[in-house]
């Protein structure tokens, strides 16, 4: 059986064809699979039922599917979604006042171990196909309609895994999601974060790719970047520099670092001076610090707010244009590093 949404618009004109159906036939397969987003071939009501069971016999749908929901007091909803073969991710619908934003997973697992990041300790088993991306985005999409009368102004690939290291349908997704026939989503309202892969980062810039970039940091210097984050080993500071300023320079396109702070490790004066150093080197329109959300594996501990208050003073002194990002969901496990996979009771609202 075959993924009929690996199936481009010609290929099915191509196979309409062969079928003995008129060219329009596959125009109307291809509405159904990505504007109306059906889930079954029967269900593809202005086929002929000859046709959709000539379909069904050698295609399918691999619809991604709402395991359960976690309903936080923020507002903050994650998502538990089942794949075709029984694994699982978890997304996230993030509402705030100006914005409808979806976090989005592109691995199941993750094979980077970041130190601070629950899905860090998990194995990968796979990268999530094209099409099953594009299911998280209309999923989450389907319940900001439901439960706040709105569609999703934003997306994030910031949940399961490294969406650098699922370069191809990652890319495949996304030009799926901004397609003015599907869900016609602005590029520039999309952010891929990267723990810091320089190779596909410069191939962005070789792709000419119209969304923003963020920077997973979260250390301004190699020594305190190997700890946490193993990638440095071989994507050291310098690498990283190099590649973000052949992105830059190839798309024009928003780069933002992302800052974790971590008590007693990388929150004192001096590491704030180390990362204007590298924030001086890099055209980045923005730093987010972000508060440390713990995790059961992990060792770290959020920071004091005086610490942080005086962090964010030294950035903002020195000219940096920062902001401090509170995470949401955090009382279900949705914030920033703390989606795991794992099985928990479903809330109702």
């Amino acid at each position: 059986m075959k993924n009929l949404r690996e199936i481009t618009l010609p290929e099915l004109e191509v196979l309409m064809a062969g079928l003995g159906e008129p060219k329009f036939r596959a125009k109307q397969v291809h509405e159904w699979v990505w504007q109306k987003f059906a889930a079954d071939i029967h269900d593809m009501t202005n086929l002929s039922k000859a046709l959709r069971e000539k379909l069904a016999e050698q295609y399918f749908i691999p619809k991604v599917k709402m395991h359960h929901s976690q309903y936080s007091s923020d507002g903050t909803i994650k998502n538990r979604l089942q794949l075709h073969d029984g694994f699982y991710v978890e997304s996230v619908l993030i509402p705030t006042e100006k914005r409808m934003t979806a976090c989005v997973s592109s691995q199941v697992g993750c094979s980077l171990s970041c130190k601070f990041c629950a899905t860090g300790y998990m194995d990968r088993k796979r990268n999530l196909d094209f099409d099953e991306i594009v299911d998280e985005v209309t999923l989450l999409n389907e319940l900001a309609q439901k439960h706040y009368n709105k569609n999703l102004s934003n997306i994030v690939f910031m949940g399961m895994g490294e969406p650098l290291l699922n370069y191809k349908n990652m890319m495949k997704a996304i030009e799926r999601i901004s397609d003015p026939a599907g869900l016609g989503m602005s590029p520039r309202r999309i952010t891929v974060s990267t723990a810091g892969v320089a190779k596909m980062i410069k191939q962005l810039g070789d792709d000419k790719v119209r969304f923003k970039l963020a920077l997973s940091l979260h250390a301004a210097t190699d020594i305190k970047r190997n700890e946490i984050m193993p990638i440095n080993e071989t994507n050291n500071l310098a690498v990283l520099v190099e590649a973000l300023n052949y992105f830059y320079q190839a798309t024009g396109s928003e780069i933002t670092f992302e800052y974790i702070l971590f008590k007693d490790f990388n929150d004192s004066i001096k590491d704030a001076d180390d990362l204007v150093k590298i924030y001086r080197k890099v055209p980045a329109d923005l730093i987010n610090i972000i508060e440390y959300n713990p995790i059961d594996a992990a060792r770290f501990e959020k920071p004091d707010e005086e610490k942080v208050d005086a962090f964010m003073k030294y950035l903002t002194e020195n000219r940096v244009n920062v902001r401090l990002r509170r995470s949401r969901g955090k009382d279900i496990d949705a914030a920033c590093g703390q989606l795991a996979n794992v099985d928990s009771i479903p809330n109702t609202p």
